[in-house]
């Protein structure tokens, strides 16, 4: 079998179907493993294998991926994914597991293992902790960006494009390497009538309901007692130091690395590396 090759998984949580990804074999320690916006759980294909002592499993979050998209009703709230998460969880067995998040996937990371910290053995952030805050007293013009934006992307449907290529084209990442793109891409794809078009929900791209507050955010990173490491990318995060100033404030253990490359550092060239340091945290 080759290693490389991840193994298909699906389960049915709280009437949802959620697809994954996994690499290495099941007795090996657990790592559960959160995408970004817009992504899905290919985007740990480069930094997978390189996880060798791991059992990983990457999550195609809802309305991402081969995962299904929540019910017109229902929204894309950044703790919206933790119940399903949990069932997930459960499903694997996994009662105490390490925690590796990217940008969105982080900050939904990072929520999950401030409620069940007990059960997080370690927490890895790629380029991503929080949200940004909103104040209390804009709590009124959030709730109606968010009604007007899902007002607005009801009524849109996902484009066409006669070829993977071409969607690829309309996507392309800069500084992603073709093959990792493609591998995105691909798993964000479906074929319908005319070529191909995007299983991404699109209410993803709307404003949401609720922002923290600074005061939540605090308590959010405050909670996380476990051992957290916190990789920012040069090119990424990395350009906003105030983000590695909040964390160091309030997480207790905390090890902050920067490392060269751009968002989606993990699966560009230099993803050897950021897995190098995945690796030595933790196996500390």
């Amino acid at each position: 079998m080759n290693a490389s090759l991840p193994v298909a998984l699906s389960w049915e949580i709280n009437g949802l179907h959620l697809a994954g990804l996994s690499w290495g074999d099941t007795g090996k320690r657990p790592l559960l493993a959160l995408h970004g916006w817009l992504d899905n759980a290919a985007s740990f294909g480069i930094i997978g294998p390189l996880l060798a002592q791991y059992h990983l499993v990457a999550v195609d979050l809802t309305g991402h991926g081969l995962s299904a998209n929540r019910s017109r009703d229902a929204g894309y709230q950044i703790w919206d994914d933790l119940p399903e998460l949990l069932g997930v969880l459960d499903a694997l067995g996994w009662d105490r597991f390490s925690l590796m998040g990217h940008s969105r996937g982080a900050i939904i990371s990072s929520l999950l293992a401030s409620a069940i910290p007990e059960r997080v053995e370690r927490l890895v952030l790629l380029d991503g902790v929080v949200p940004g805050p909103v104040a209390e007293d804009q709590f009124p013009a959030q709730m109606r960006r968010f009604l007007d934006d899902k007002r607005y992307w009801m009524r849109r449907e996902n484009r066409i494009y006669p070829s993977p290529e071409s969607a690829l084209a309309s996507r392309k990442r800069s500084s992603l390497p073709i093959d990792a793109a493609m591998a995105l891409v691909e798993r964000n794809l479906r074929p319908c009538e005319g070529g191909y078009t995007w299983t991404t929900d699109l209410r993803l791209r709307g404003a949401s309901a609720v922002k923290l507050t600074n005061g939540q955010i605090e308590a959010v990173l405050g909670a996380l007692s476990m051992p957290t490491l916190l990789l920012l990318a040069l090119g990424g995060f990395g350009e906003h130091p105030e983000l590695a100033q909040q964390a160091s404030r309030h997480i207790r253990q905390l090890d902050i690395v920067q490392v060269s490359g751009g968002h989606h550092f993990h699966m560009e060239p230099g993803a050897a590396i950021v897995a190098q340091h995945i690796n030595d945290f933790l196996q500390a």
